[in-house]
């Protein structure tokens, strides 16, 4: 080794020790006589002190460095008089009596600092770079240990870690998979796995009875901050179980991370339908860290001249705990933001609870006192609160109610990222209809098995038959999903039959799963965690970005590498391609 220790260990009891550091100058200075430079590595930063009177020339080498410079250093370690109480190694520093440029640097285009003056493209250009500064080091070294007690609690429950293919199949159904033109089968293109759905199943057919695996999975869809074309998955399978048990199991390895890697404990979860969270929360991912339960008005509201209420197939409201002294200002600010398209609401409707017992709103024209009464009563409204209301179309209500929710939870400072609210949403619908496709499509994927009271509908009342399936969601993020599969070909065969699917079309894309199931699949049943996702929560940040090594940007490129690039005209003849670039 070039170093006997890093930059993070050195103390005070090391102090007359000998020893050799390497690593990166992050800054130096010099006050009077002395240069000291601050040293950087993975594990801290150490100050090297350089004495003009002792070695002139040595402390001259010292004032040439640059930020950035690598560089060796060997001394005795000595105690600081001027202590730093910020670092680890603020106690001590190495007086230098050697040293070693290892390689010299240009000036970085931005500062490697905590707080750097690096713009996001900026930095992703130069993510080696970036990768130096220290939370994006602590944002890898998070990951890192998430997956290393992920793979401790699942070899415990007698998981095991498989591989499988990259180069698949290409299916219509899902999101837009990534081709790969084959060379020597010209005209033919593997795909790139955007789950290892199917392989996990056949794995349960093989009798590994407990599947997982931290895999890459590629998505060719629009991004956003929680989506990359390329991500990481924990995927997990079992056999022989029922709903409860795989609940019960990812409940644990939740719980198993939030203890090790967060020192968090009494974690719990709620169970909550689908239903009820679109019922309550307009979101099938609700963020429960707060209440602010939507409450539907129709029946106190209509009938009472007022022609927005009266036409709007629902009226929802939601109780904001102390804001009854909005100003007009900030009401009319909450009025255009649910204006907005991302919302689409006509308008919003505003009741405040007074201190003296009276209410003001914004159609005191149309209610009475008494009336008002009766809506902060079904509100459980109390004196300083504000009633919001919105009204019209019911999904897009419930949808733009979920919204304005989440933005006065924030505006309450009740979405505090070191708060963990958890929950279950089952009993997701197994189907939804595309009136443009005039065919149902599956919600989850085709191998969901419906719930077994709701079997009969399939084929009679697909629209409400409901999905063994499960998604867990902490503090408003669906972190994984998953489901009981189907694992009998007849049931499955069914299931391609009401998707639209005809014997011959299911034959060529699972024809290969269909025949697995013929020789004794189990029962089983799984789920896959979104791992970026995971990483980001643990982090308090929304962006998946910041917890992965190389990430591309909201266009999907990588701006590092410059990917993606052409290609060389040779490279296309070569796959049999014909393409006009």
């Amino acid at each position: 080794m070039l170093r006997t220790h890093n930059c993070g260990e050195l103390r005070l009891s090391d102090a007359g020790k000998e020893v050799v550091l390497c690593g990166w100058v992050q800054r130096s200075r010099e006050l009077g006589g002395m240069t000291f430079v601050e040293l950087r590595d993975r594990y801290g930063i150490t100050q090297l002190a350089f004495n003009v009177q002792t070695n002139a020339e040595l402390c001259k080498q010292a004032r040439e460095l640059g930020r950035e410079f690598v560089v060796s250093a060997e001394g005795v370690v000595a105690e600081r008089s001027s202590k730093n109480t910020k670092i680890p190694t603020g106690d001590i520093e190495l007086i230098v009596n050697k040293l070693d440029i290892l390689n010299p640097s240009e000036i970085p285009p931005f500062t490697i600092e905590d707080d750097t003056d690096g713009g996001d493209e900026l930095r992703m250009k130069y993510r080696y770079l970036d990768i130096r500064r220290k939370p994006v080091r602590k944002n890898l070294e998070l990951r890192h240990k998430m997956a290393i007690e992920t793979r401790k609690y699942l070899n415990d429950q007698d998981f095991i870690e498989v591989e499988t293919p990259v180069l698949i199949k290409s299916t219509p159904e899902g999101a837009r998979d990534f081709l790969v033109p084959s060379r020597i089968n010209p005209g033919q293109f593997y795909a790139l796995p955007q789950s290892p759905q199917t392989f996990k199943q056949l794995l349960m057919v093989g009798g590994i009875d407990r599947y997982f695996q931290i895999v890459k999975c590629f998505r060719d869809e629009d991004l956003r901050a929680d989506r990359q074309p390329e991500f990481t998955q924990i995927d997990c399978e079992m056999s022989f179980v029922t709903r409860d048990d795989i609940l019960n199991t990812f409940e644990g390895l939740a719980k198993h991370l939030f203890k090790t890697v967060k020192g968090v404990e009494n974690i719990s979860f709620d169970r909550i339908t689908y239903a009820d969270a679109m019922k309550y929360y307009g979101s099938d991912k609700p963020d429960l860290r707060f209440d602010m339960k939507f409450v539907e008005l129709n029946d106190l509201v209509k009938s009472k001249g007022f022609q927005v209420f009266d036409d709007a197939e629902i009226v929802l409201g939601i109780c904001a705990n102390g804001c009854g002294e909005y100003t007009r200002k900030q009401l009319d600010e909450l009025t255009e933001w649910v204006k907005r398209p991302q919302i689409g609401a006509k308008g919003l409707v505003y009741v405040k609870c007074n201190s003296d017992g009276s209410y003001k709103s914004s159609v005191d024209k149309f209610y009475s006192q008494e009336s008002l009464a009766e809506w902060a009563k079904a509100l459980n409204a109390k004196p300083g609160d504000i009633l919001l209301v919105l009204a019209g179309d019911k999904n897009q209500t419930l949808k733009g109610m979920g919204e304005l929710r989440l933005e006065m939870g924030s505006q309450l400072n009740l979405r505090d990222v070191n708060k963990f609210a958890c929950a279950w949403v089952v009993d997701f619908p197994l189907l939804e209809y595309d009136k443009d496709a005039k065919r149902y499509f599956a919600m989850h994927h085709p191998f969901t098995s419906p719930v077994a009271e709701d079997i009969d509908k399939l084929e009679s009342d697909p629209a409400n038959v409901r999905a063994n399936a499960y998604d867990m969601v902490i503090n408003g993020v669906e972190i994984g999903g998953g489901s009981i599969r189907i694992f009998n070909s007849v049931l499955q065969n069914k299931m391609f039959k009401v998707l639209g699917f005809t014997e011959e079309e299911a034959r060529s894309q699972f024809g290969f799963l269909l025949d697995a199931f013929k020789y004794g699949a189990p029962p089983h049943g799984g789920i896959a965690f979104g791992f970026d996702r995971f990483c980001s929560l643990f982090g308090g940040s929304e962006s998946i970005r910041d917890y992965i090594a190389f990430p591309k940007n909201n266009a999907g490129r990588d701006v590092m590498i410059d990917s993606p690039s052409k290609v060389d005209i040779q490279q296309l003849k070569d796959l049999h391609l014909k393409l006009d670039l």
